[in-house]
């Protein structure tokens, strides 16, 4: 979970210093220094949304993953019954 929140912070910065590329400023002037630190949240909370994101997906996958086993062991005990001769 970690890593995907400082990617995602590393990225807000990488896009600060992009903006102010394309602008042709100083990278650090100190008038601007404010922005790296909100880039940066801005970014980690991305991240955060999109750990939690995965997280819900995932359960999601995992319980339909469960069902479907589950109703092909049902399938196939039902048909190892219906093959067996009766006595």
């Amino acid at each position: 979970m970690v890593h995907r929140i400082v990617f995602w912070s590393g990225f807000g910065i990488a896009t600060r210093l992009w903006q102010m590329g394309i602008e042709k400023r100083p990278f650090f002037n100190k008038e601007s220094l404010w922005a790296y630190p909100l880039f940066a949240g801005i970014g980690a909370s991305f991240g955060y949304w999109l750990q939690g994101v995965d997280d819900r997906q995932t359960a999601i996958l995992t319980a339909r993953k469960d069902s479907i086993l589950e109703k092909r062991a049902r399938r196939a005990q039902l048909q190892a019954q219906e093959a067996q001769p009766e006595a």
